[in-house]
């Protein structure tokens, strides 16, 4: 898994790349029309294409004249199980970490209503 994760987060390095992806969510998509938004050769977008292909992100068919590309969402899954583990760390470290600001901020008032009695 950590080889096609490390293709993943390159094939996610590039902004076009993440365009490319953003615009498959949408459904099946020819060459042509994911190349239009951008000010590049054809060749160009399908040396994007072999990238994200080959991290298992897009899969692209043949139906005549037609190059379908469409989003492999179990590509997609894995880098999401991935971030998912650090997701609960970091969710789990703000919930302790709110809980110490808690407790100072009471130990903080005690302080103060001590303070004023005095």
């Amino acid at each position: 898994m950590d080889n096609s994760l490390d293709r993943a987060f390159a094939a996610l390095a590039d902004p076009t790349r993440r365009a490319i992806l953003a615009k498959l969510t949408l459904g099946e998509t020819s060459v042509t029309e994911l190349a239009e938004p951008f000010e590049m050769s054809l060749p160009a977008i399908s040396r994007h294409l072999k990238v994200l292909e080959k991290a298992k992100l897009i899969s692209r068919g043949r139906d005549a004249q037609w190059r379908p590309c469409r989003i492999e969402p179990q590509g997609l899954k894995e880098i999401a199980e991935w971030m998912e583990h650090y997701r609960r760390f970091w969710s789990e470290s703000l919930d302790r970490m709110e809980l110490y600001v808690a407790k100072l901020q009471a130990a903080e008032k005690t302080k103060k209503r001590t303070n004023r009695k005095q």
